[in-house]
């Protein structure tokens, strides 16, 4: 098993080229490669995610689930509560893309930074099943939700 602790990597992000001229055309980002060894819990489903502007998801704990998540358009903060109480505060972006470990029995909320609807990309072991949900929706009473500009309705 491994290391049960947040952790986050920042991604590596590479322009990309047009064929006929050579003019950056995009950049390509990638997430998992099954030789680095970054992602210890091999993911059993990966899916994405939406958030509004201004808009809060979560918070949730999974209790059987590992998750990673990093943000593929616009700009998300994940706020996650280690188990001494402590926040940990970890921004990811299309800009900079920085994936966040969560490993099961942490909780997590993510918040949309951005002024445009942001998307997260998710890898998560097990696999979602409807008959067997693990969101488990908590509160974060003593947080700030207000340093973020949000006022959240929990």
């Amino acid at each position: 098993m491994p290391d049960e602790k947040i952790k986050s990597y920042l991604l590596e992000k590479h322009e990309t080229k047009d064929i006929v001229d050579g003019h950056i055309n995009g950049s390509l980002v990638p997430v998992w490669k099954d030789y680095q060894d970054i992602i210890k819990i091999h993911p059993k489903m990966v899916y994405f995610t939406t958030i509004n502007p201004g808009e809060i998801k979560g918070p949730h704990l999974h209790i059987i689930r590992y998750s990673y998540f990093v943000c593929v358009r616009g700009k998300v903060v994940f706020i996650i509560k280690d188990h001494s109480g402590k926040y940990i505060e970890i921004e990811s972006s299309s800009e900079k893309p920085v994936l966040v470990e969560i490993p099961r029995n942490y909780a997590s909320a993510h918040i949309n930074l951005h002024d445009d609807v942001s998307i997260i990309l998710a890898l998560v072991e097990p696999a979602w099943r409807p008959e067997n949900r693990d969101e488990h929706n908590i509160t974060f009473d003593d947080y700030d939700w207000e340093k973020w500009n949000i006022k959240n309705n929990n």
